[in-house]
This record gives C-alpha cells, sequence and structure tokens, in this order.
C-alpha cells in the first residue's frame, strides 16, 4: 500500500512538474515573441469555439516555428501531432511536457503503422474531452504562400473522434499564418483563426458514405484556410502578386493587404535591394556581436532546408544571445562595473535591432 502510495505520488509529480515546464516554456516565448518578430497581429480569436474538441489546422510555411506560432497565440493549452522520428530517447520528457503524440509514416517502416492507432485513441481522448490539438493538412512545410492540396489526415480524424463521442461537439479550425518575409527575424506575422467548421455536421453523411464525407469535409476546411492567406493559390500571377509582400504592404493589416492583391495592386509597393551602403552597415552594426551571429551561422549549415532556417534563428538564438549577454555582463562587472556590464549589454541589443532594421531593408522583396 505504501509503495502505491508512493508511485501515485511520484507520478503526480511528474505531471505537476511537465505543466509548469509547459506553462514556462510558454510564457518564455509569448515574451520572446515580442523580441523577435517585430510584430504579431492576430486575428479572428473570436471564433475559436470555447466549448468542445477542437483541431487546429495551419498551414505549414514555417516547420517547427509554425507550432509555436499557433500555441502561443490561441490562447489555449494545445496538443501537437508531430513526426515520430523525433521521440525516445533523453527528450521524450521534454517532448511529453510540450503536449506532444507520434505520427508515424510510411518512411518509419511499414509495421509502425500500427502505432498510429495509439496515438489517435488518445486524440479521440482529448477531443471527446473538450481539449485543443493541432494538426498540420499539408502533410509537408514548404516555402511559398500559398496552399498545398490538403491530406485527408486531419478531416478523417475528426470525424472518427466525433463519430466515437456524438454526445460532445469536434470543430476544425482554418489557421493561416502570414510571413512578411520567411527566413528572416524582425518581420511581421500575421496569424488569422477562420469561421469553425462543426465536425458533427458531417457525421451523419460519414457513417453513410465515410469516403464522400471526409473529401466533402477536407474540401470546407481547404476554403477555410485559404481564406486566412495572402496568397492562397499558385495560379499564374503568383510570383508577380508575391513581390508584394514586403513589411512596407503587410503595415496595411490582413484584412486591406488581402483584397488589394486580389483585385488591385497599384496602391501597393514593391523594394528593390539597396545598395552597398546598407550592406555596409549591416556589416559594421555586425561587429558588436560577431561571435554569436558567427555561431548561429556555423549552426545553419546543419540544416540546408531553407524551411528550417527561420525556426533554427529563433530557436538557437534565443539561447546563443542570451549566454552572449550574461558573458558581456559578467566581463563587464569584472573589468569594470555593474553599470558597465549593464551598458554593454544595452549596447549590444541596441546595435542588434538597428542591425535587423537594416537587414528588413535590404532583403524587404525576397
Amino acid at each position: 500500500m505504501i509503495t502505491f502510495n508512493l508511485f501515485i505520488l511520484f507520478k503526480l509529480g511528474l505531471f505537476s512538474m511537465k505543466t509548469l515546464f509547459y506553462n514556462l516554456i510558454l510564457l518564455v516565448f509569448k515574451k520572446y515573441n515580442l523580441f523577435y518578430f517585430k510584430k504579431i497581429k492576430v486575428y479572428g480569436l473570436d471564433n475559436i469555439p470555447k466549448s468542445g474538441g477542437v483541431i487546429f489546422s495551419p498551414n505549414h510555411q514555417g516547420a517547427f516555428l509554425d507550432p509555436l506560432i499557433v500555441g502561443t497565440t490561441c490562447g489555449f493549452k494545445v496538443t501537437s501531432l508531430t513526426r515520430s522520428d523525433v521521440f525516445g530517447g533523453s527528450f521524450q520528457w521534454f517532448l511529453d511536457a510540450l503536449k506532444m503524440l507520434p505520427v508515424y509514416r510510411i518512411r518509419d517502416g511499414f509495421s509502425s503503422l500500427k502505432k498510429n492507432q495509439e496515438t489517435f485513441d488518445q486524440c479521440y481522448e482529448l477531443l471527446a474531452n473538450g481539449k485543443k490539438m493541432m494538426m498540420f493538412p499539408e502533410g509537408a512545410h514548404h516555402n511559398e504562400y500559398y496552399l498545398l492540396r490538403l491530406s485527408k489526415g486531419s478531416s478523417r480524424l475528426a470525424l472518427e473522434a466525433q463519430e466515437k463521442s456524438k454526445n460532445s461537439k469536434v470543430f476544425l479550425v482554418p489557421v493561416g499564418i502570414n510571413y512578411s518575409h520567411h527566413q528572416l527575424p524582425w518581420q511581421e506575422v500575421h496569424v488569422v483563426y477562420g469561421k469553425p467548421i462543426g465536425v458533427y455536421e458531417f457525421l451523419d453523411s460519414y457513417q453513410k458514405n465515410n469516403v464522400k464525407a471526409t473529401n466533402s469535409l477536407r474540401d470546407d476546411l481547404e476554403a477555410g484556410m485559404k481564406s486566412c492567406l495572402w496568397l492562397p493559390e499558385n495560379d499564374e500571377n503568383y510570383l508577380e502578386k508575391k513581390k508584394y509582400i514586403n513589411l512596407s504592404n503587410t503595415k496595411l493589416g490582413f484584412p486591406e493587404l488581402k483584397k488589394k492583391l486580389a483585385l488591385s495592386t497599384k496602391e501597393l509597393k514593391i523594394f528593390d535591394r539597396k545598395g552597398t551602403f546598407i550592406k555596409f552597415w549591416i556589416k559594421l552594426l555586425s561587429l558588436p556581436n560577431l561571435l554569436p551571429l558567427f555561431v548561429l551561422r556555423k549552426v545553419l549549415r546543419f540544416f540546408p532546408d531553407i524551411v528550417f532556417q527561420n525556426s533554427v534563428k529563433y530557436s538557437m538564438g534565443l539561447f546563443i544571445f542570451i549566454f552572449w549577454w550574461f558573458m558581456l555582463f559578467f566581463l563587464g562587472i569584472y573589468f569594470y562595473g555593474v553599470l558597465d556590464g549593464i551598458g554593454l549589454v544595452m549596447g549590444s541589443l541596441i546595435l542588434l535591432y538597428l542591425r535587423q532594421e537594416f537587414i528588413s531593408m535590404y532583403f524587404c522583396n525576397e
């Protein structure tokens, strides 16, 4: 009996630690967003159902930066479905604490697909209890503004969950993550939460014809997601209109820029790269932070996929620059005094900010 009680206390302690870790990470990234991005604008929070199970369905243009953006802006604790190859080993505790569940793909081995049922069962239970989840229906990340053809995965999961819990409602919420630039920090991000789709409305047709209902729900989700994106279609005008997505035009706000891109781009601006004068200032302003910038560049070489670059800058930059600023602070104290240490850190921050402003000016239309 004593052993059992100790086991229960141990499990409760782990649960509390994971909850504390999740809340701490969420708070850190919410504050960090204010420094990494020039501005995050969030639209449509009122569209998120307050009760019932919800599957957030965002587009996927920023690798693991995308779930962080949804997690820090939606206002709810979110469980994410993540590819299985990142699970296991010493990081398993942290993945569990961050509310991540593994999804196995054919590339993980055909026999591994059977393990998905355990994950799906957990999803059904979460949705039946009114929890919020996140799943990327495009099935792959990419580096363009348009929406890829959606897979049936999230629609099928939502319908199966709704069928298993007929007394509770399940919703799909389309989400659009719109970056003013896909690779650079200190940019604007416009996050749009679209009108919720009541999965329960498809339940009767799903029980009559699974495939037809799943396709119908996917089509509705695709239309909802496209309404949340600046440039949802890869049509003959896409490359021309893409040039208008830059910091000058994104200041108009999501609805106004989307309207102008669809109807008329006459009032929008296209910027060309500035000359050597801007490049000179970028290099000069890099000098006070040369060591962390050099380390970050070295780390980026391990990620040849360009889609990962902003995510790596976001996550690794947090640790690299905090370490650098602590080092500057203590060096200042050691050689001079506390005020000098604070001055070194503040100078480094201000010059880094100015550097990013010049970089935004130089790369504003890539």
